[in-house]
């Protein structure tokens, strides 16, 4: 979803493509050990993304705010990354 055929998808919806995505692999993962496979995906995703950005076409680089971090920058417009939720009391 993020290789060089998708440089001139608009952003939000790459996004909403990951976040279908993401949902999926939540599903499939959630009755195991999740912790280590979020990480996981999360850290690859960020990757991808961070490559992706760096190649998109386009005249100018794409930069990220100064102050930010890449995860939050990512965050912002609806990326929805994997996390544990907590276990709910009966």
């Amino acid at each position: 979803m993020t290789d060089g055929r998708q440089g001139c998808t608009p952003i939000p919806r790459l996004i909403d493509k990951l976040n279908r995505q993401l949902e999926g692999w939540a599903n499939y993962f959630s009755p195991g050990y999740t912790r280590e496979a979020y990480r996981n995906i999360n850290w690859h995703l960020c990757y991808r993304l961070a490559n992706h950005l760096k190649h998109r076409r386009s005249q100018r680089p794409y930069q990220i705010p100064e102050g930010m971090s890449l995860y939050e920058h990512l965050k912002r417009p609806g990326l929805k990354f994997l996390g544990v939720k907590p276990c709910e009391s009966r």
